[in-house]
């Protein structure tokens, strides 16, 4: 209670303090609103919108030279990005839900990986050269976007058209690996082409390819060709990717179409860090090898879009979708002096290929107050995977099946009020028969002052790994759970916004959200037997919910702007423990600003941005005692901090640009940690890779118009 009491005192100061020029004084100058997509029967207006919706725009985008989601979320306030240094992803969290509980999805459809569609997304493979903007909004949006939104949703817009006849965009950027550089075999070496065409009025095209050359981070190792077991390999993966991209869009009269099309191959090279000597007594010396693997990750996306107005004022939108992403392994046993490969073998497997197909009619029943909306939303989802070399058996393929329809109104009492309820019922081959609700509300106050209140519920359904994997380990065994129910997720979120223009070129913005998430029917990796060997299932068993409080701040002045954000999150675990005490609220602080400024006279701007993120305290599983009963400790991740810095210089009238920058400049790296099973507060903490230390990248950018 005194923590809410805080921030309510501390948002209303904030207000009261910026009560310069009330905004009715202002009525009459023209304030540019974001329009956004995400949740809405029709673009409009941040403002119009019943959903609370957080705008990341193209200027933020290319300021900060981010070339894919990872890179540009890494700043944002109750985002946290997780990368893996043994697979080469990085999975988004959001208010501590990992990434299968965050959906990502571009214009509206939801992302394929290996394991699913929408969640568990490497954020490493989503470029960002023909995005418009990135719309996020927080909390469950199960009735919008079906299962697995529980902690929100990310929706990427991607640009549709061109002022120019002819666009060309080309781009290089080399950027360090930590202190780690070198033309072709350390550091980062990114390009882009990107070509915009008006056909003719009607129908605009896009063709874009980037090619992201990460030679991995060698952190005093030697790499491949290294033939001793104590610095072979790499720290993190060298990886690299390619991306083409091709977009149409049509649009005449009440119709409006577009097809876009997706190509990405990824290859990630694992140089094993255990080397065999393999001695040879007849020569009395060694023929050093060792058990190398290279992953190839290929993914291919078909979108297909129509959206319109027929009969005066009914409005439909259609989308289609063909989607593949197949994972592939070349083995080998690398002979390291010679440089030669033996026993080499070509696998599949991981795929995942997906149709989906979404329509919504909005104006069903419609007058100047009220505006009702029907939807299906199907999926066709197959699939296999394995731990290659330890399955035993065949591979079976996987389906899982989902029929989704849903509803919502949207009711406007008067220009200041409305209300929109949802439900939404899911059919599928696997699961039960689900249900999702919804009830968003919106007020106006006098003075610029807007409350939404939400409410909203999702599901998780298990993924491909929990139902059906085997991972047979030397040590112990995992089975996946094909009797798994979904998880069930219920959030409640309340924003405050405030809006004050102090003068004309001066504008105050406050923002207050207190959140709620609560998760049922957690899925859990769980021991399950120890005779004769330890077997782990995943099992439904623990109930897990956040409660969050976020002030969010900014001022804009002319060209300068500072944004100031705070966020305090609790995790609540309820677990099947004999300790069952240890059920309490565990907080979390979070904080990040932004500074920016745009030196018009020089052509020149400025952004630095700074994240701190808080202590992480969570209860781990520690032991059993003498009667068999798990015994959890609390363990920690220690805070950290994370400053960027970059300057944009323009040239010859915006043709040249030049971005220079610092990322990581308090020179994060490993972060320590007891959280995690067998740690807790007895336990040696482990370190954890966060980064790898501070980087310098220089981008330069040449953009060609013809009218």
């Amino acid at each position: 209670m005194k923590i809410i009491i805080f921030f309510i005192a501390l948002f209303i100061s904030t207000i009261t303090v910026a009560q310069i020029k009330n905004t009715s004084d202002l009525d009459s100058i023209q304030k540019i609103e974001e329009i956004v997509i995400t949740g809405q029967y029709s673009k409009q207006s941040v403002k119009k919108s019943v959903f609370d919706v957080t705008v990341i725009n193209t200027k933020t985008i290319e300021q900060n030279a981010a070339n894919n989601l990872a890179d540009l979320l890494n700043q944002t306030l109750n985002i946290s990005i997780n990368p893996n240094t043994k697979s080469g992803k990085s999975g988004v969290s959001l208010f501590g839900f990992d990434s299968q509980y965050v959906k990502i999805l571009i214009d509206n459809i939801p992302v394929i990986n290996e394991e699913g569609i929408g969640n568990n997304i490497d954020l490493t493979l989503i470029n960002l050269d023909d995005i418009e903007q990135i719309e996020i909004v927080e909390g469950s949006m199960g009735v919008q976007y079906g299962s697995n939104a529980v902690a929100g949703i990310i929706n990427i817009i991607t640009k549709k058209k061109s002022t120019s006849k002819i666009k060309i965009k080309t781009a290089i950027q080399e950027e360090t690996v930590g202190n780690e550089y070198e033309w072709f075999n350390k550091g980062k070496h990114i390009q882009s082409l990107k070509v915009d065409y008006n056909i003719n009025k009607n129908l605009y095209s896009s063709l874009a390819y980037s090619r992201n050359d990460f030679a991995g981070f060698w952190n005093g190792r030697k790499g491949e060709i290294y033939d001793k077991e104590d610095l072979r390999g790499h720290d993190w993966l060298p990886k690299e990717n390619n991306n083409i991209k091709l977009l149409l869009n049509y649009k005449k009269n009440k119709l409006s179409a577009f097809y876009k099309f997706d190509y990405l191959n990824e290859t990630i090279q694992r140089y094993n860090q255990i080397v065999e000597l393999n001695h040879i007594a007849a020569t009395d010396t060694d023929n050093p090898t060792a058990l190398d693997r290279i992953y190839t990750n290929r993914r291919f996306i078909h979108n297909l879009s129509f959206n319109g107005v027929f009969n005066t004022n009914k409005k439909y939108d259609l989308y289609l979708s063909y989607q593949s992403q197949t994972k592939k392994l070349n083995s080998y046993t690398y002979y390291i002096r010679s440089n030669e490969k033996d026993n080499e073998q070509n696998n599949e497997y991981k795929s995942r290929t997906v149709f989906t197909t979404k329509g919504t009619l909005n104006n069903i029943i419609s007058t100047k107050k009220f505006n009702q909306q029907i939807g299906f939303d199907i999926v066709l989802e197959k699939g296999l995977g394995t731990e290659l070399s330890l399955i035993e058996g065949d591979i079976e393929t996987q389906k899982l099946h989902t029929y989704d329809f849903f509803t919502s109104a949207e009711y406007v009492f008067n220009p200041k009020f409305s209300v929109r309820p949802g439900a939404r019922i899911s059919l599928s081959n696997t699961f039960d028969t689900q249900f999702t609700y919804s009830l968003s509300s919106k007020y106006i106050f006098d003075k610029n002052v807007e409350l939404r209140f939400i409410a909203g519920s999702a599901n998780r359904t298990p993924n491909y790994t929990e139902l059906f994997e085997r991972f047979l380990h030397p040590s112990h065994d995992v089975f996946g759970n094909e009797n798994l129910s979904s998880e069930k997720g219920y959030s409640l979120f309340t924003h405050l916004k405030k809006k004050t223009w102090l003068n004309d070129n001066t504008k105050l913005t406050n923002k207050l959200s207190i959140g709620y998430i609560d998760l049922k029917d957690k899925i859990t990796l769980l021991l399950v037997s120890n005779n004769p060997r330890d077997t782990y299932s995943y099992v439904n068993i623990n109930k897990y919910n956040t409660l969050n409080f976020s002030l969010n701040n900014s001022l804009s002045i002319n060209d300068f702007k500072i944004n100031l954000g705070f966020t305090y999150s609790g995790i609540k675990q309820y677990l099947n423990s004999a300790n069952a005490n240890n059920e309490k609220y565990l907080f979390t602080p979070n904080l990040n600003t932004s500074i920016f400024y745009n030196y018009r006279k020089i052509n020149t701007a400025f952004s630095l941005t700074y994240k701190y993120n808080g202590k992480i305290e969570s209860y781990v599983f520690s032991k059993f005692d003498n009667d068999g009963n798990e015994v959890y400790s609390k363990g920690t991740t220690n805070a950290f901090g994370w400053l960027d810095a970059t300057v944009k210089k323009s040239f010859f009238n915006k043709k040249i640009e030049t971005n220079l920058g610092v990322r990581n400049i308090l020179n994060v790296t490993k972060i320590a940690s007891t959280a995690f099973i067998g740690g807790g507060h007895e336990a040696q903490p482990i370190a954890i890779d966060m980064a790898y230390g501070r980087s310098y990248f220089i981008k330069l950018t040449y953009n060609f118009k013809h009218k």
